[in-house]
């Protein structure tokens, strides 16, 4: 049976098996700009078109509602309206990976059709509620509704050819309007749908798997289990500890395990029969407490021996000795919270078997090599017969580093002989990708009588989840930065990640410094007010300098002066507010780029020159939203002094310029260097058409903090920030930011102050709101986008940022990276802040729902 659609002025006959409109668009019409990022929850605006000219989310209207109603997505609007939108986007920097724009879009169509120039800010904001963007924190957004609104004429702001221009963002048009795909928007003749079967016991022995039913179902194609993996069970970015899929005889360890794959014609059928395959279990009880699996010899994850899955340590000095001789002291525990990333695409991978034996996998992972070599492991094939395509992806925050579905996929396109979409559904991405980690920490700090901190211990445990992924990285960086920007003479630092059957916890923004800082804050804040100092001065007093010894012992370089020029470019701001009689807080950060740690970091880069004028430049990045795309652009047109519209952007994955993860804020610098390298070479040699530039840019100074230097270089490079929360002291409603950060040099301003404005965003939700809590069978016990209670355009305050560029040695340009620090400093000033309302300490996150604001109290 079918049912008619009047579609962008179009009469169409689609299937009424279809659950929702926004199905029916893009699997029934082939119409891709409405994003599936939350159906059928209709919670993120992803979906959003135009009924009967009302903004509406697509994924919750019925095919019968709108029957006999015009609908029009934005491939329906007229041209020159399509230009005047995706321009004026484009013009204020109002996206980032572009996942939710086009759906913001239509919402602003509708917004202006009905309300015109009387469109104001405060309704933009609130009836943009609708929406979710995780990446931008609206600011730009709401001014690019602005700019609509007002009838003026939209400027057109072109690429930039120079380092340092508010050039355009790579793609900002086609993004802007729907038109560069996503993974999910990709079809391919033929194409086979793969659902997941997942667990239904974060800790049970399996016992039997029995498909009969799931294979009985009508449109099923086959089912797979381990039984079916050819070579490898286990994956994983550094330990191979990750099993793609549970066996008969093995045992669950979380749940976003994995039992079976149900392969069938279409993904709707798929999900219904992946319900169909029968598990019987031996259920046993989960590890779910951090404390319990330390103290527990029993194993909490299957063949893993012992709940420690690393310990970080490290001391310099005498630190019992000085707290004891300290003038002040304080000893507090924080607690910090697991987080959801909420990228707003959920997980979608294609692969395709090709005659030769070989695969082809469309993946929006952050690190396209080691999903190669994984899946090729798996697989057990030689990586050259696996090429993994990066599509840019629809945010990721490291929650894309690890493989989700792109194992799955692959295998069963390798064992079927044909190609396969596995997309998961968005409470299949809360379960299994990594998660924040939470972390405890139990922090002692002393300072003299003038508020010199002269020690600092500190001892953390987190949660990391069942498997390894990058936690014992994320602890050991919690570790390195414990002391967050300060000069400390007497360090003593242990950090400790546990392994429960609660979910995996990984890389996320920011990385285990933002937890430990939210420690080191609370405690210099305590001890200025001990000392009878204000806060900035406490902090201006103690942070590294040039020469200044950092940390597990690193004596910082000439780029350290930016933490004190951010201090210096708030100050008068917090002065004011101050004076002005606000609630106010604030903060200041420090956190590294690149892996250091003795990793050595290689980035290769490629610049051709094509008979027809353009300029191709590869790189090895992953671009999902931070801009790095627009970075190699801009960097090779000023270095080869050329238009910057002669030039393509790719990133390679058919031959090996493998670099790694997209991570630790490393991207800009990798990339800018590769470019530079490639873009000399090419100028050595005159740019001669079809020849392939290669350059490379690498760091190989860094140490390992275990190979006993006293004075190691832990890190190449640093970013440092200073924030300043201003609030209303009678509410506590936060009223402005102050964000102050050293980027070292901003390729692109406004695409740097746009990572900083989603970043404080991001920061904001994780000091009072945002949590992603377990309960204790190791369920997660949120399945909805809403229920993360992240802040909506009406509740996220004005913020303005002040970029400093104080070089940073040794990198091209002076690059520090901006990508993850933006949120370090926020949750320390916010606590400050609601102190100032209220007169409480707070010592765990999120705020307003463990500590909230006691106001009259």
């Amino acid at each position: 049976m079918t049912i008619s659609l009047n579609v962008n002025g179009e009469i169409h006959e689609v299937d009424e098996v279809h659950p929702h409109l926004l199905s029916a668009l893009r699997d029934g019409l082939g119409i891709t700009s409405p994003k599936d990022g939350c159906s059928p929850s209709g919670q993120c605006g992803a979906c959003t078109v135009l009924v009967d000219g009302k903004a509406m989310a697509s994924c919750v209207m019925s095919l019968e509602k709108v029957a006999d109603k015009p609908i029009v997505t934005l491939e329906g609007f007229d041209v020159g309206e399509r230009a005047r939108y995706a321009n004026a986007f484009a013009a204020t920097g109002a996206l980032q990976c572009g996942f939710c724009t086009p759906g913001i879009v239509v919402r602003a169509k509708a917004l202006i059709d009905q309300k015109g120039t009387e469109l104001d800010r405060t309704t933009i904001q609130g009836r943009l509620g609708a929406h979710l963007c995780r990446c931008t924190g609206y600011t730009k957004i709401v001014e690019a509704v602005e700019l609509l609104a007002s009838g003026e004429a939209i400027p057109v702001r072109t690429r930039s050819g120079k380092i340092g221009g508010d050039g355009v963002k790579y793609e900002a048009n086609e993004l802007t309007l729907g038109d560069r795909g996503f993974v999910d928007d990709i079809h391919i003749e033929g194409m086979l749908h793969a659902a997941l079967r997942f667990t239904d016991h974060a800790r049970a022995d399996v016992v039997s798997i029995d498909p009969t039913r799931a294979l009985a179902h009508p449109g099923v194609v086959s089912v797979l289990t381990s039984d079916d993996i050819p070579g490898d069970l286990r994956v994983g970015i550094i330990h191979k500890d990750w099993p793609v899929m549970i066996p008969v005889g093995g045992r669950t360890s979380y749940r976003g395990d994995v039992v079976a794959i149900v392969v069938a014609d279409d993904m709707l059928t798929a999900r219904e029969a992946a319900e169909l395959v029968d598990i019987e279990y031996e259920v046993l009880t989960p590890f779910t407490d951090v404390d319990a699996a330390l103290a527990s010899d029993e194993d909490a994850v299957w063949t893993l021996e012992g709940n420690v899955l690393s310990e970080s340590v490290y001391s310099r000095g005498d630190t019992d000795a000085a707290l004891t001789s300290a003038a002040h002291v304080v000893h507090e525990v924080f607690e910090t919270q697991r987080v959801e990333h909420a990228f707003l695409e959920p997980e979608s991978t294609i692969a395709v078997p090709k005659e030769d034996g070989s695969l082809h996998v469309y993946s929006g992972g952050q690190g396209v090599w080691d999903d190669r070599d994984q899946i090729a492991a798996v697989l057990g094939l030689d990586p050259t017969k696996v090429i993994v395509e990066l599509v840019s992806n629809g945010g990721a925050f490291g929650g894309k580093e690890d493989m989700s579905n792109q194992g799955h996929a692959a295998l069963a396109a390798h064992v079927l002989g044909k190609p396969v979409k596995c997309t998961l559904t968005r409470p299949e991405s809360f379960l299994m990708h990594a998660k924040r980690h939470p972390i405890r920490t139990e922090m002692w700090m002393g300072c003299d009588e003038n508020g010199r901190v002269t020690a600092v211990k500190a001892r953390m445990i987190g949660d990391s989840g069942p498997y390894a992924s990058v936690g014992m990285k994320v602890l050991e960086r919690a570790a390195g930065h414990a002391c967050g920007p300060y000069a400390v003479e007497n360090v003593d630092v242990k950090a400790v990640a546990v392994r429960t059957n609660n979910p995996v916890c990984g890389a996320f923004r920011g990385f285990g410094a933002n937890q430990a800082q939210f420690a080191t804050e609370g405690c210099i804040d305590r001890l200025a007010e001990k000392v009878g100092i204000s806060s900035w001065e406490i902090r201006a007093l103690n942070v590294v300098r040039p020469g200044s010894v950092w940390g597990p012992g690193q004596i910082m370089d000439e780029g350290t002066a930016g933490i004190l020029e951010c201090l210096n470019a708030v100050k008068p701001h917090y002065d004011a507010a101050i004076e002005a009689g606000k609630a106010v807080g604030i903060g200041a950060a420090i956190k590294n780029s690149g892996l250091g740690n003795g990793f050595v970091e290689v980035a290769k880069g490629v610049v051709r020159f094509e008979e027809d004028g353009t300029v191709e430049v590869r790189h090895a990045w992953t671009e999902m939203g931070q801009g790095v795309h627009t970075v190699a652009l801009q960097v090779a047109a000023d270095v080869l002094g050329i238009d910057p519209n002669r030039i393509t952007v790719v990133v390679d994955t058919t031959r090996d310029l493998s670099a790694g993860q997209t991570t630790g804020s490393r991207g800009t610098l990798m990339a800018a260097g590769s470019t530079e390298d490639a873009c000399r070479a090419a100028l050595a040699d005159g740019c001669k058409p079809g020849v392939d530039y290669l350059g490379s840019y690498t760091v190989d100074w860094t140490n390992s903090i275990n190979d006993g230097l006293d004075n190691p270089t832990i890190h190449s490079a640093f970013g440092y920030a200073s924030q300043v929360i201003i609030a209303d002291p009678d509410t506590g409603r936060i009223e402005k930011v102050i964000a102050a950060h050293d980027v070292g040099k901003a390729i692109n301003p406004i695409l740097a102050a746009g990572q900083v404005e989603g970043a404080v965003h991001m920061g904001l939700g994780y000091a009072l709101s945002e949590e992603f809590p377990a309960d204790d069978e190791g369920m997660p016990m949120f399945s909805t986008l809403r229920q993360l209670n992240i802040i909506r355009p009406k509740d996220m305050p004005d913020v303005e940022v002040i970029l400093v560029e104080v070089p940073q040695p040794r990198s091209p340009f002076g690059i520090k990276g901006v990508g993850e620090i933006g949120l370090v400093p926020t949750a320390g000033a916010v606590a400050a802040a609601y102190k100032a309302v209220d007169g409480k300490w707070r010592t765990r996150l999120p705020m307003d729902v463990h500590q909230p604001l006691e106001i009259g109290a």
